[in-house]
């Protein structure tokens, strides 16, 4: 647990580097508790704690300072303001898609100049239109004009671009394919991969289930229809449709907890079941850094299962975001990051608290021989996994995605326990369609019936008259009263 401190200030020594400019001599202040250890020996662990934790902030500080890039002829961001140039490069990344546009991460490798190629790198996020169809792997020539990125409505999008190494923006650039499939093997083959099953769904479910079945199981949302992205935004729901640690986190709990009785506890087969799970779910999406640093953190929750430590699994989870941080800083900045790691604080942390109430009313209706069935207690149990994830990441959803549901948590309570039914049975249809369309049926029918009561919950939901505040900003010292009081709560 004492691992938590050092974690925090290391965290907080990021923060503090990326807003000011803090002089080398900054770090002696870690040294400033020591000479008080003689005088105050009693308190000699909580002053070297103190100074661990000074020390940790300062260092990480000034080391973020200096890891800050500098744009030289060679990078791709000096060009900015350029009106006609050329760039050729790589699709770096599977595209994000909308009803009307398609975004590109270009890796670009060459950029012309006056008419003069040269070596460059960096990278250029280019919107364009939906169609034609550009992907993954695809060697690709453009030329436009090369901006750096502006803000807008209040937002730092210069900022956000450049936390994921992004300096420069293309708009509707003039595009020619070079060549197709030149990415890494591996991420290639993910790729078909993903296609192939997304068809699979399409053929075994109708609309608007299919589509939904491809952004939960798969990670594609560009077929949700607008009408019912919009009921999910409303109701606040939208969380849901998009992989994040909640999902994962969600699907490891209530997986863990059915396990446990369908399986006991021999040889903690519900651990390594729940594992691979979990793992196949990242690969079939696109093993993206966003999905496997969840899956990172959901790993380190089993484990603590598996070594029946689970009051060990924040400290674990500490560790695993200190390493993440440390090997690429800008992620602090990630939503996927934040919301992975506190819906996986919510589970370690207040699910457990919630467990003990019910377990305690239980107990009372046994005492008064009116015990409750095995089905309550498992739907219950379900609900309390899905409330302390909520719990964790709940204000970050609405700073996120820019809406505050009034219905939002008892959506969310009412529709989150579909979500594993969904993931394991959508995965079974696409995978088993492979081989068999068939059996990929069967599994559809399965799949329909989740599909088809989240669904019923959100447009249930999305029928109420004035559900939503549209927000275009959560104040940040709001989110930070949020998680003060929480975690005071949960300390007392």
């Amino acid at each position: 647990m004492t691992l938590v401190y050092p974690a925090g200030a290391w965290v907080g020594g990021i923060l503090l580097g990326a807003h000011f400019d803090l002089p080398p001599v900054i770090i002696l202040v870690g040294l400033a508790p020591l000479p008080f250890i003689h005088r105050f020996h009693h308190y000699r662990k909580t002053l070297i704690l103190v100074s661990l934790c000074l020390l940790a902030a300062g260092g990480r500080a000034l080391r973020y300072g200096l890891s800050r890039p500098v744009i030289g002829e060679t990078r791709v961001a000096s060009y900015n303001g350029v009106d006609d140039i050329a760039l050729q490069g790589m699709v770096a990344e599977i595209p994000e898609i909308t009803e009307r546009s398609r975004q590109l991460r270009l890796a670009v490798s060459e950029l012309a100049a006056d008419g003069e190629w040269r070596e460059v790198s960096g990278t250029v996020l280019i919107t364009t239109s939906r169609y034609p169809d550009y992907d993954y792997g695809d060697e690709i020539q453009v030329s436009g004009s090369l901006e750096a990125p502006q803000p807008f409505n209040d937002f730092d999008y210069p900022a956000y671009l450049a936390r994921q190494g992004i300096y420069s923006t293309l708009y509707y650039p003039e595009i020619t394919v070079v060549a197709q499939g030149q990415g890494p093997p591996a991420p290639t083959l993910i790729n078909n991969l993903r296609q192939h099953l997304s068809q699979n769904l399409i053929r075994v479910l109708p609309e608007p289930q299919a589509a939904l079945a491809q952004a939960i199981v798969l990670g594609i949302r560009d077929n949700i229809p607008d009408s019912l992205s919009g009921d999910f935004n409303r109701t606040g729901t939208a969380h849901l449709l998009a992989i994040s640690g909640l999902h994962l986190s969600i699907l490891a709990g209530i997986m863990v907890s059915f396990g446990r009785r369908l399986l006991g506890r021999r040889h903690y087969l519900y651990v390594w079941l729940t594992l691979a799970v979990i793992w196949l779910y990242a690969l079939i999406t696109g093993m993206h850094p966003p999905v496997i640093r969840a899956a990172v953190m959901v790993s380190i929750f089993l484990a603590g299962e598996f070594l029946g430590r689970q009051r060990s699994a924040l400290t674990a989870l500490a560790l695993t975001a200190i390493i993440m941080v440390a090997i690429e800083p800008e992620i602090l900045w990630s939503a996927s990051f934040q919301m992975s790691f506190t819906a996986m604080a919510g589970l370690i942390l207040i699910t457990p608290i919630l467990q003990n109430w019910w377990q305690r009313y239980f107990r009372a209706r046994e005492t008064a021989k009116r015990p409750a069935g095995a089905g309550p207690r498992t739907i219950i149990e379900a609900f309390n996994i899905s409330l302390g994830a909520l719990i964790g990441v709940g204000p970050l959803t609405a700073y996120y995605f820019g809406v505050i549901s009034l219905v939002g948590p008892p959506a969310t309570l009412l529709a989150a326990p579909a979500i594993p039914a969904i993931i394991i049975l959508g995965a079974l249809s696409a995978v088993t369609g492979l081989a068999s369309l068939a059996v990929a049926q069967f599994f559809g029918w399965l799949t329909w019936l989740p599909l088809s009561y989240l669904l019923l919950i959100v447009r249930a939901f999305a029928a109420i008259p004035g559900i939503s505040l549209s927000v275009t900003s959560v104040p940040i010292g709001a989110l930070a009263a949020y998680y003060l009081v929480l975690l005071t709560a949960i300390w007392l």
